[in-house]
C-alpha cells in the first residue's frame, strides 16, 4: 500500500518440490530490517504455462525466539494452500530468527513487515522474478494468534485485502491483550503497554476501527483453547455481524490452541473453501 515498499525478493529452492507445489527459501526488507521466511508457489496444471495464482500471506503465531525455526507448525498450513492452487508467502516477523530484530511496539512493527510483504507482492507480482506467478490483485491474509492479531490490524488498514482468516486470533483490543500478555509473562511484559493512555490505545486499537474493514473474514477458535480465550473471537464476530460485515464464525470443541488430528483437517478444509469463494 502507499507509503509502504519493498524492492528486493531474494528465493532459494528449498528441499521441497513435490507434483503440486515447490518451496522456496526467501527474504525481503523491511523499514532497514532483513525478514526471512518461505513461499509455496503451485505448479500450473497441464501445458497451461506459468498462470498466476492468488496469494494467501500465512503469518505466525508466537513461539519463543529461543526455539522457533522457518518451517514451523503453520507449514502444514502453507502447504494446504499450496495444494489447493494458492501462492502462500510465510514471513518469519521480525525478532524471529533469522529475521532481524527490530522495534515491535504494540507489535504494530510485525503489522509493517506484513504491509512491506503486500507492497512488494503489489509491485511484483505477475512479473519476471521470484513473484512472476503471483496475482497482485488476489491477497489474502491467515493469522494464527499473534499472527492473526497482525492480520486484524492489517485488514483494518488496508482495504484492498480480499479475505483474512483469523485461527485462535488475539484480540482487537490492545488493552485485553496486553493484559494476558503481563499474566503470561509474570509481569515482565505488557506493563508499558498498559501504562499507554487510554486515548491512545483507542487510536492504535483496531477494535475501534473496525468500520474500515472491507475483507469477508472468517474466525475459527476452540472452546478449549488454554493461551487465547475464545470470548475474544465470539466478541470480534459479534462486533463485525454488527457492522454489517461479511463474517462466518466457527468454534471447535476440545481442540488445543493449534490444532490436531481431525478437527485440524476441518479447519484446513473451511479456510480453503472460504479462500475459494472470495479470493
Amino acid at each position: 500500500m502507499e507509503g509502504y515498499s519493498s524492492t528486493t525478493l531474494w528465493c532459494a529452492r528449498d528441499d521441497r518440490d513435490t507434483d503440486t507445489f515447490t518451496r522456496s527459501l526467501i527474504t525481503y526488507p523491511s523499514d532497514g530490517l532483513t525478514i526471512h521466511g518461505f513461499m509455496n508457489v503451485p505448479r500450473p496444471d497441464g501445458d497451461q504455462g506459468e498462470e498466476l495464482f492468488p496469494v494467501v500471506l500465512v503469518l505466525h503465531g508466537y513461539i519463543s525466539p529461543d526455539i522457533y525455526t522457518t518451517l514451523a507448525y503453520t507449514t502444514r498450513y502453507a502447504d494446504a494452500l499450496a495444494r489447493a492452487g494458492y501462492v502462500a508467502i510465510h514471513p518469519n516477523l521480525r525478532n524471529f530468527p533469522p529475521s532481524d530484530e527490530g522495534p515491535d511496539p504494540f507489535r504494530v512493527g510485525i503489522a509493517t513487515d506484513v504491509f512491506n510483504l503486500i507492497a512488494l507482492v503489489r509491485e511484483h507480482g505477475g512479473k519476471p522474478g521470484p513473484l512472476r506467478q503471483a496475482d497482485p490483485q488476489r491477497i489474502g491474509v491467515w493469522g494464527h494468534s499473534m499472527g492473526g492479531g497482525a492480520a486484524i490490524r492489517v485488514i483494518t488498514v488496508d482495504p484492498e485485502i480480499k479475505a483474512a482468516v483469523l485461527y485462535g486470533s488475539m484480540s482487537a483490543d490492545e488493552k485485553q491483550n496486553y493484559e494476558r500478555i503481563l499474566q503470561w509473562s509474570g509481569g515482565e511484559r505488557g506493563e508499558e503497554e498498559l501504562a499507554t493512555p487510554e486515548e491512545d490505545l483507542r487510536r492504535i486499537a483496531p477494535v475501534y476501527h473496525l468500520d474500515h474493514i472491507k475483507a469477508p473474514v472468517s474466525i475459527h477458535h476452540s472452546d478449549a483453547d488454554a493461551t487465547v480465550p475464545l470470548e475474544w473471537s465470539l466478541e470480534l464476530c459479534e462486533r463485525l455481524e454488527a457492522l454489517g460485515k461479511t463474517v462466518e464464525c466457527f468454534t471447535y470443541q476440545g481442540l488445543p490452541h493449534t490444532f490436531r488430528g481431525a478437527g485440524d483437517q476441518l479447519f484446513m478444509q473451511r479456510y480453503v473453501d472460504f479462500f475459494d469463494r472470495y479470493l
